[in-house]
């Protein structure tokens, strides 16, 4: 299993650079590496409902991940709260399976922009991001441990009993407060799986407000930017943070060559044992053909009569008794 994300990390460099479309499902395999990396540091001992912080590779440092696990039926009858996100009770959950697994992301800014800002044309709607993109979702889970073949749960509130994102918290003392009063300007922008996006107004300042788990953020429209508040989560990591935060150009690049040599590598390997395995099978035929022919009694045929040519050629010569015989 060790090799997967390894994987899911090329494919995703790669697709990285490709459309809009492709941009777009790169987002869907970042979820998936994100969801491997969780459910293999995932500690089983923790008691239900605690959150685990989860630690990326280098690259992906500047992502902040939880997660915590919930029985389906609290879960419903009392709703969670992780990181940002405040599921209040009356939840849907579907498929009900007895542990639930939640996944907080807080992808930075970088991430944010590199996915979401392009990948979703935000700038074609005349909107810029304001806040890194908070994502939640759902996998099934086993009473015991983790499970071997997740799958996503649905989470869905209702707009009496709804999801409650919000990008502010008081633990953030240190760094630097920003208005407080409700912005008009901003906006919540939620982002669905097939590349759509919906707005609404916020509920509160820097507080949004959501029916189903996904993927949100704070935006603004491009000409009133100037000037605006800056949203910056407490769990989110600086910016300019050390470590791989910044996804430069040459690292793509080395990805995909990287990822374009182990695969012409795997390519001729394939290719060498099909070439290895036809040779085979072409000695082995010959071989068989030649012992049949060489073993195969060979017959020809004398009028009606077959005659085997292999016979010998002589016969026994007839001998003459030369007693002679006299009349008594």
């Amino acid at each position: 299993m060790g090799s997967i994300p390894f994987i899911f990390m090329i494919i995703f460099l790669f697709h990285l650079q490709r459309s809009k479309s492709q941009t777009i499902e790169s987002t869907h395999l970042l979820d998936l590496m994100i969801r491997d990396y969780t459910i293999r540091n995932f500690n089983i001992h923790f008691k239900t409902g605690t959150i685990q912080k989860i630690h990326l590779p280098s690259n992906f440092s500047s992502i902040d991940i939880a997660t915590a696990r919930f029985r389906c039926g609290s879960l419903r009858r009392h709703g969670a709260t992780i990181g940002e996100f405040h599921l209040g009770p009356g939840l849907t959950v579907q498929p009900c399976v007895e542990r639930v697994m939640l996944v907080r992301q807080n992808l930075g800014f970088n991430w944010s922009s590199y996915l979401y800002l392009t990948g979703y044309n935000l700038t074609g709607y005349n909107f810029q991001l304001v806040s890194p993109v908070l994502g939640l979702l759902a996998y099934n889970s086993n009473p015991d441990g983790v499970a071997m073949n997740p799958y996503e749960i649905n989470v869905m509130g209702t707009e009496q009993n709804p999801i409650l994102i919000k990008f502010l918290s008081s633990k953030a003392s240190r760094d630097p407060k920003p208005n407080t009063k409700q912005n008009s300007s901003l906006l919540c922008a939620c982002f669905t799986s097939n590349g759509n996006i919906t707005f609404r107004e916020q509920v509160s300042a820097y507080v949004c407000l959501g029916t189903t788990q996904g993927h949100y953020a704070l935006v603004v429209r491009a000409q009133e930017s100037g000037g605006g508040a800056v949203v910056t989560p407490p769990s989110s990591p600086a910016v300019n943070e050390g470590g791989g935060g910044r996804l430069s150009r040459w690292k793509v690049a080395v990805g995909c060559v990287i990822g374009s040599i182990i695969g012409a590598f795997l390519l001729g390997l394939l290719v060498v044992a099909m070439v290895v395995k036809g040779k085979k099978k072409a000695m082995r035929e010959e071989m068989e053909r030649r012992a049949y022919e060489e073993e195969a009694l060979q017959v020809s045929m004398v009028g009606h009569v077959r005659a085997n040519p292999n016979a010998s050629r002589t016969r026994t010569v007839p001998r003459f008794d030369n007693t002679r015989y006299t009349n008594k």
